[in-house]
């Protein structure tokens, strides 16, 4: 395969942008399409965590080597976004605390350590005064907890910002409000695709729409009628905002029931609900109040915070919660969607994988257990 190639891309999340990004590096032509503002749906929603290891759970084995993987790329990565646009993505090494609050949490907090070592990860096991002592805030009631100096956090905001911006500084067009409706095949080959009533010839099509990937007609089928096997799940999440000087946070902490990301402007990300409610982005009461309850119960101190933003998400899950990448039986048609709750963390990883398939065919030995042939 050689000479330039005009791709069209649906869906400008991370994935779309990083992978429009990639192509546009190579020389290749690329439109990408959203149905609503460019970067603004799932990947503005999420909360940055870059977790391949603590959000590893027993049951995950197979995809933890491709977790472990993207999270490698990540320093480099950050250079090189940043070098290129000049801005600041909010990458932060402080590492990530799993805390425990109770005697039900130790137990799962034991779990996870054990699955982790037993998978030659490495973990450090903190008792109540280490625990304190890098973070004072914290409840009395923690008394034990993992620390993961592996797991950094990104702005996924400022992420999606940057990406977007180094894709227009490659070229890449970029048509935010402009839906495509159907991928339209001929002879078992892609044709075109229909965006708001005109028919936009397209012979080398990329879809990465995310939780809707499944609401395109002429997506790809899989058993005998069935398409992509990709759903919303949805997430509440809102903001605090600590003074940027005196933070009552500074690493990434989670519980068996709740996370918080503190950001170097002070805010602090706290999330997130998982609720199989189909399209719905409506925020509920009860799901704000679990998360204000579940977060005064490990930091205290956060009940005089303000409170900065509320918001909703709908992530692209799969149905065995991983990605979906590479061929789709349709020639000139590739998916990349279904990174469930892991799709900052994947950025680099997919966009180097799925620009090297589209330019030379060939999908590279850590996306092959992720086709869409799974399913079938």
């Amino acid at each position: 395969m050689s000479g330039k190639k005009e791709f069209h891309i649906i869906g400008a999340g991370v994935a779309g942008l990083g992978i429009g990004w990639r192509l546009a590096q190579r020389g290749h032509r690329v439109t990408v399409f959203d149905k609503g503002e460019a970067g603004k749906g799932a990947s503005w929603a999420a909360a940055g965590m870059l977790a391949s290891i603590l959000e590893s759970e027993p049951g995950e084995e197979s995809l933890l080597p491709f977790l472990l993987e993207a999270q490698n790329l990540w320093p480099d990565f950050v250079k090189e976004i940043s070098d290129f646009t000049g801005l600041d993505i909010g990458y932060r090494q402080t590492g990530t605390i799993f805390a425990a609050c109770e005697r039900d949490d130790a137990g799962i907090l034991r779990q996870r350590y054990d699955f982790l070592q037993k998978n030659g990860v490495t973990l450090e096991w903190l008792e109540r005064e280490t625990v304190r002592a890098r973070e004072p805030f914290l409840s009395p009631r923690v008394y034990s907890a993992l620390y993961s100096p592996g797991d950094h956090q990104v702005d996924n905001r400022a992420l999606t910002l940057a990406l977007h911006a180094a894709c227009l500084a490659s070229g890449v067009t970029i048509r935010s409000h402009a839906p495509v409706s159907e991928i339209m095949s001929e002879g078992g080959h892609v044709a075109a695709l229909r965006c708001m009533g005109d028919m936009i010839p397209a012979q080398n099509v990329v879809l990465c729409a995310g939780a809707w990937s499944a609401e395109i007609r002429g997506a790809p089928e899989v058993n005998s009628g069935n398409l992509p096997p990709v759903y919303p799940l949805k997430g509440q999440m809102l903001a605090l905002q600590m003074d940027p000087k005196h933070p009552i946070l500074t690493h990434v902490l989670w519980t068996p029931r709740v996370y918080l990301v503190p950001r170097k402007d002070g805010r602090l990300v706290i999330g997130a609900t998982m609720e199989d409610r189909g399209f719905e982005s409506l925020q509920r009461a009860g799901s704000v109040l679990h998360l204000l309850r579940e977060t005064f119960e490990v930091l205290p101190g956060m009940e005089e915070l303000p409170l900065a933003e509320s918001w909703t998400g709908l992530r692209p899950s799969s149905r065995d919660d991983a990605p979906i990448l590479g061929p789709t039986g349709i020639k000139g048609l590739s998916i990349a969607t279904g990174q469930h709750r892991h799709g900052i963390l994947m950025t680099p990883l997919i966009a180097g994988l799925m620009a090297d398939y589209l330019i030379t065919g060939k999908l590279g030995a850590s996306a092959r257990p992720y086709t869409l042939a799974r399913f079938g």
